[in-house]
């Protein structure tokens, strides 16, 4: 479950979750992704990146 903001800004991240998931699946580079969809703050692409699935 991914945060619905990002921790140091407080920006809402969870909105792009599911568009960059499957994009990323797609065979997208990661960078053209989070440019394309407005992310650029470090804080928030760090969210999406680094982000683990932990729950089925």
């Amino acid at each position: 479950m991914i945060p619905i903001r990002c921790i140091s800004c407080g920006k809402p991240v969870s909105a792009y979750f599911d568009e960059y998931q499957s994009r990323l699946a797609d065979g997208e580079d990661s960078k053209a992704i989070l440019d394309d969809m407005g992310i650029d703050r470090y804080c928030c692409r760090r969210m999406l990146i680094s982000h683990v699935e932990t729950w089925e």
